[in-house]
């Protein structure tokens, strides 16, 4: 397998440490909100790499932390806590808001066929952890105090890693645009890695610490986590392009300071989901959410087959025709699978070659476009119907779109065979057609030739829908 490693901005050959074992990191939500679709975004190509990795072959182990406590509003350390600001909006306590969206997300995660990792932890769990690391830190010459608060001294390494070949510098400027520069900082980059001096009077979250009441900085619990889990050597580090810097440059930094070698050797980024007014966001979209799709009629594996027809290394763009289009696909997807024939069984040495295409797709960089290509070839060819069954079965367990759920008899096409539904098909693409040239005769022949078929259409939010009344 191929993948893109944004520490180097080159697709190289996947490789583990541990020969047939990853160790995957990926970093969780900040629970201060309902996730929308946009962060979720990386979650389902995140869902789906860990899936492809297992259908090569790999065992993997994957860690998510939540983060409860201590992320700013600004990744530059500045700003309001996120989790104080939504508890006093929600009229709750933190820890009571944080396990109210924690359960959330993973409702979302399951309406999008998204696996929960097998190690989930939150960041207040880990208190001890964070400060032994912190402690070491400072011990090893890392780390300072300033101003009551703890920070890494990023002057002290060799390199402070950024991704993308950008400067150090320049992301640093960039990143404090318009926010108050933190005077305690010796160096632009420094960051902290525990606050004992909060300038929230009622921060609700503190614990003792040798530096003094306080709580720990962001950056600090992914590493500490990450350690405490997966060990020295991680594999396979995931998160959306907002975390590569500055979130994942500290990561990188504490932990290699902190183990005195080179941590992770992949890093896995996925792009913005952007509307036509740039990228979605908690605080512009905050209520694009999954529960809004499913209360505007679309199943929430569109939102996720929408994802797939991308690449994960691009920008998507979101719009409800986009969506629309999707939904029309997956309507036609799901009908055309639940139609195969469940009799006979598979003849493996036929599928073969459709399994070593859709592992190619795979493993091209995750090209699940590609994988879907595959799909849709196999389903079209000459294969007999228990082999297509079989291998739409197969492929789902990377695409995740419940192909053998019989979503598609909601619709009346579970009586009716694949080459009677793609002609039906066809004639509503042609009426289609003429409806929009103004060709009314054709149109009404052809309206008059499905009603006689006892053929029903239908307009919906999701698309045009079609099934025949028996």
């Amino acid at each position: 397998m191929k993948l893109t490693n944004t520490l180097t901005m080159k697709k190289e050959d996947f490789a583990t440490y541990e020969p047939g074992v990853v160790k995957m990191y990926t970093c969780g939500p900040t629970v201060y909100g309902r996730a929308h679709i946009g962060n979720l975004r990386s979650y389902i190509m995140e869902d789906v790499l860990e899936k492809a990795l297992e259908y090569e072959g790999y065992r993997v182990d994957r860690v998510m932390n939540i983060t409860d406590v201590g992320h700013l509003t600004s990744d530059a350390d500045t700003g309001e806590d996120k989790m104080l600001k939504g508890a006093r909006q929600e009229h709750k306590s933190v820890l009571e808001l944080a396990d109210m969206y924690t359960k959330a997300f993973f409702e979302d995660c399951a309406r999008l066929n998204i696996r929960k990792p097998a190690t989930v932890v939150p960041a207040t769990t880990r208190i001890e952890d964070f400060i032994e690391m912190v402690q070491a830190l400072l011990t090893k010459g890392y780390a300072y105090i300033a101003g009551g608060n703890v920070y890494f001294d990023t002057s002290k390494l060799d390199r402070y890693h950024v991704f993308g070949n950008q400067n150090a510098e320049d992301l640093a400027v960039g990143v404090r645009d318009s926010v108050e520069e933190d005077g305690n900082k010796r160096n632009k980059t420094d960051f902290v890695l525990w606050f004992t001096k909060s300038k929230f009077e009622d921060q609700e979250l503190k614990w003792d610490s040798p530096w003094g009441i306080g709580y720990p900085g962001w950056h600090i619990e992914c590493s500490a986590i990450s350690l405490r889990e997966l060990g020295e050597h991680l594999d396979l580090h995931c998160g959306g392009i907002d975390n590569a810097f500055p979130h994942h440059t500290n990561e990188i930094a504490q932990s290699e300071a902190y183990l005195g070698h080179s941590w992770c050797t992949h890093w896995f980024h996925v792009l913005h989901l952007n509307d036509a007014g740039g990228k979605i966001s908690k605080s512009k979209g905050a209520k694009l959410t999954v529960s809004l799709l499913e209360e505007k009629g679309y199943d929430p594996l569109v939102y996720r087959l929408f994802n797939l027809q991308s690449h994960y290394r691009k920008p998507l763009t979101f719009s409800f025709e986009s969506l629309d289009n999707a939904a029309q696909a997956y309507q036609k997807l799901t009908a055309r699978v639940t139609a195969l024939g469940k009799e006979g069984q598979p003849d493996m040495a036929k599928a073969e070659p459709y399994i070593e295409r859709f592992k190619a797709a795979l493993g091209n960089d995750l090209n699940t476009a590609g994988a879907l290509t595959v799909l849709y070839d196999m389903l079209k060819s000459d294969l007999t119907d228990a082999t297509k069954r079989w291998l739409a079965g197969d492929f789902d367990r990377v695409l995740g779109l419940d192909l053998l759920s019989g979503k598609g008899a909601e619709s009346g096409k579970a009586a009716v065979d694949s080459g009677l539904a793609e002609e039906i098909e066809g004639l509503i693409a042609k009426r289609a057609e003429a409806r929009k040239n103004k060709d009314w005769a054709a149109a009404d022949a052809i309206r008059d030739e499905l009603a006689a078929r006892h053929v029903v259409v239908k307009d919906t939010p999701q698309g045009v829908q079609w099934h025949i009344e028996n």
